[in-house]
């Protein structure tokens, strides 16, 4: 938890560890004041030159530094700036307290405590049958506000408003943007292991970012790698981690797994803030992480399928802009490729580039009123109910549809399809990092996500999401952008863990229908149990895959309304 201290500040060369280990530092003259918290890669001479910044209010400068850090700026006439990061790894909150005005915090869980805030259920309803894109400002707690990833808050005696710190600079096509990229994601990954003065931990999972990653660091320092394996996983994973681990000539620990590792057992699990889809893993994550507990970092790929592919929004986006003859050839071809019927594929295509969020979200509003069917559609949607949807309650279903009623993403994030959604996924994948940390800190991990830096991100969606699209080959713009072995470029599978997630429903499956049976979602009447326990039954016995994802949502939902404890109400950030 940070918080700007009004009193007893640090001076401005100084280094305080506040909560958690997270470093503060600070600058200040007679313009204003700047502090950075986490980890950011500016030096002093840098934040002193972000006081011009500050002093002119170009707040986006401030978030252009290398890592993952939080912003607090204030000119000297008392107008003050906070932010994270694009991915919102480095979250923040803020509400309205009676006696002290605006407050904000970097835990919502503490600044709920703080506020008198308690859960909403109706919204954690919601984000489970429909994704929480469509609500970005809005937390789990009512009352209490979000500062989405991308966007910064302004105070100014009573008022505040959010501000948009996104910027970025567009180029026209891969080549033109890959050497930045590289770049961007070389300085990432190198900056943390000089900085660990020592060895740092990695995932190494066999896949592109993960490998990726390994071998930028190993360039520079040492790296202990770790993978994970047991009877369910791809052996071609654990030989791809095995080759890319001589390669670069690393320490590397395989892990194997046994029936104790499988998904879904959650016991002794560290309790969290916010619902951590991680939590599931828990397991898994003990055994393979143990070698390298204690580290002063630990690199992952999370994040890179966000910042170095794109969605089907691609060529939603395409036809929006007038660009539909490009967007079908593409499309069709990619279809045709994965054994899609092309025809409707581009007819759903088509159906979401003529509709507004509002109008996308309004119809599934009418579905979930009208207690019918929502088939999902073949391609990208802007509103797509997964089976979770199916779940609830006529009760739940209609304040779901409330919701999608009400205000949404649309006045915040309007634009191209395409915008939108690689916004809307940076921000979850963010949203699980950040969750996740509690847990791993348990096991004595630390995480750092360089695809999630701002540089990073800010260089990828700078190129066209066409072109990010791996339409024949697979994440070309990391090809291009980092120097890779060609027998790691050429790989185009990956393996998944559906094998291990349908063993570990079966396994835990009697304690998992007590978790949700005791959960306030279905003691409040928001979801129907019975729907929960059928999906359960079917997936635990390999019947169907598709609602597995959702269970996986629920399940980390009901633990955290299980588990979590309320934080002290003494912290916080008066504005």
């Amino acid at each position: 938890m940070v918080e700007w201290v009004e009193s007893g500040q640090p001076g401005p060369s100084d280094v305080a560890e506040f909560g958690g280990g997270v470093t503060v530092r600070e600058v200040r003259d007679g313009r204003g004041r700047l502090a950075v918290a986490g980890d950011c890669g500016a030096d002093r001479a840098q934040l002193l030159a972000g006081l011009d910044a500050v002093a002119a209010g170009r707040w986006s400068e401030l978030t252009d530094w290398s890592g993952s850090y939080w912003v607090v700026a204030e000119q000297a006439a008392g107008r003050r700036f906070v932010c994270g990061d694009l991915a919102g790894v480095r979250g923040l909150w803020h509400a309205r307290e009676r006696e002290v005005g605006r407050v904000w915090a970097s835990d919502p869980a503490r600044l709920a405590a703080r506020v008198g805030a308690s859960v909403d259920l109706e919204v954690l309803t919601a984000h489970l049958a429909v994704g929480g894109q469509h609500w970005p400002t809005r937390s789990l707690w009512a009352g209490v506000q979000r500062v989405p990833g991308g966007w910064g808050l302004l105070v100014e005696g009573n008022r505040t408003c959010l501000v948009d710190v996104r910027e970025v600079r567009p180029v026209e096509d891969l080549m033109a943007g890959a050497e930045r990229l590289g770049e961007a994601l070389r300085v990432a990954v190198q900056r943390r292991v000089r900085a660990a003065g020592g060895p740092v931990g990695a995932d190494l999972s066999g896949g592109l970012d993960s490998a990726a990653a390994v071998l930028l660091a190993a360039a520079v320092g040492q790296v202990h790698a770790v993978t994970y394996t047991d009877a369910f996983t791809s052996a071609e994973d654990a030989l791809y981690a095995l080759r890319v681990a001589e390669h670069a000539g690393i320490e590397h620990s395989i892990a194997s797994g046994g029936a104790g590792e499988l998904p879904f057992g959650l016991l002794g699990a560290a309790a969290t803030t916010e619902p951590a889809a991680a939590v599931v893993n828990v397991g898994m994550d003990r055994c393979y992480l143990e070698p390298v507990a204690g580290l002063p970092v630990h690199l992952t790929g999370h994040g890179g399928d966000v910042v170095l592919d794109s969605s089907a929004a691609c060529w939603v986006g395409q036809v929006q802009r007038g660009e539909a003859g490009q967007a079908r050839r593409a499309a069709q071809d990619f279809a045709r490729l994965r054994n899609v019927a092309p025809g409707p594929y581009w007819r759903s295509l088509k159906r979401a580039a003529a509709l507004t969020p509002s109008a996308a979200a309004g119809a599934v509003a009418r579905q979930l009123r009208s207690g019918g069917t929502m088939p999902s559609p073949a391609g990208w949607a802007w509103c797509r109910p997964g089976p979770g949807a199916g779940w609830l309650s006529a009760p739940g279903r209609l304040a779901v549809a409330r919701l999608l009623d009400g205000p949404g993403s649309e006045p915040l994030h309007g634009g191209f399809a395409d915008e939108v959604d690689q916004w809307a996924a940076l921000r979850a994948v963010g949203d699980d990092a950040r969750a996740a940390i509690p847990l791993y800190e348990a096991m004595g991990i630390r995480p750092a996500h360089p695809f999630l830096d701002n540089q990073v991100v800010r260089a990828a969606f700078a190129i066209p999401a066409p072109a990010r699209r791996g339409t024949y080959t697979y994440k070309p713009v990391l090809a291009a952008a980092v120097p890779l072995p060609d027998w790691l470029i050429g790989r185009r599978s990956k393996g998944s863990f559906t094998a291990q997630r349908i063993q570990g429903l079966a396994r835990h499956r009697r304690a998992l229908d007590e978790l949700v049976t005791a959960s306030a979602l279905i003691t409040q009447g928001l979801v129907d149990v019975q729907a929960v326990r059928e999906a359960l039954a079917d997936a635990a016995a390999g019947r169907s895959a598709a609602p597995i994802a959702d269970l996986h949502h629920l399940v980390a939902a009901c633990r955290w309304l299980d588990s979590s404890v309320s934080a002290p109400a003494s912290l916080g950030a008066a504005c």
